[in-house]
């Protein structure tokens, strides 16, 4: 890789983490382009130059978070061998990278990252949740999961986790990821086991 590339790339990376850094402590009122040039130590002209703008700067960190986590989602569904492994693997993976980068579920759970994800929907569904819709699709078929609307089987299936996520993200701390990583996978199973 040339330099001048490593050195685009390493630009890039500050940017992001300063960026989750200054959401995690100032929220979404102090979530600015001033801030997170600050913070990062990068020129506004340097991320403009990369970005395009202050919005197309945060609709690429909100797409490299989606990714960083439906990444780790589909890697630990996919060896599965039942259906009901592959949703305990989900609920347990998501809630562990909850816990584990609570800057990024931060941002990703935020109303900031809500509009710009809305409007790339069919690309994280094509190109991050393939995997994943594969995995369930298989399953469907197969039997192992009751024959649902995909949006009813993405509800019951990741809506609860999400709602533990929201509250955990609230803080204080309040509620127990590791008691709700034993609790939620086999009531969430109950509701998409075939009758």
């Amino acid at each position: 890789m040339p330099p001048k590339q490593k050195r685009g790339e390493a630009t890039i990376e500050r940017l992001f983490a300063a960026a989750l850094q200054v959401y995690a402590s100032s929220g979404g009122q102090g979530f600015t382009v001033n801030a997170v040039s600050s913070a990062s130590g990068v020129s506004l002209g340097s991320l403009y130059h990369h970005f395009g703008s202050f919005d197309g700067f945060t609709v690429a960190l909100c797409m490299r978070c989606t990714e960083q986590l439906f990444d780790e989602l589909t890697a630990a569904v996919t060896p599965t061998r039942t259906a009901r492994s592959g949703i305990r693997a989900l609920v347990v993976t998501y809630l562990r990278f909850i816990e584990e980068n609570p800057d990024v579920a931060l941002f990703l759970h935020s109303a900031v990252s809500a509009g710009l994800i809305e409007a790339h929907t069919e690309q994280i569904r094509s190109d991050m949740l393939g995997g994943i819709f594969a995995w369930v699709g298989r399953r469907v078929e197969g039997g192992d999961i009751a024959p649902l609307p995909g949006p009813v089987i993405e509800a019951l299936a990741m809506g609860p986790v999400i709602a533990i996520a929201r509250h955990w993200l609230a803080g204080p701390h309040n509620v127990d990821l590791d008691q709700a990583a034993r609790a939620l996978p086999d009531r969430i199973w109950s509701s998409l086991r075939p009758e």
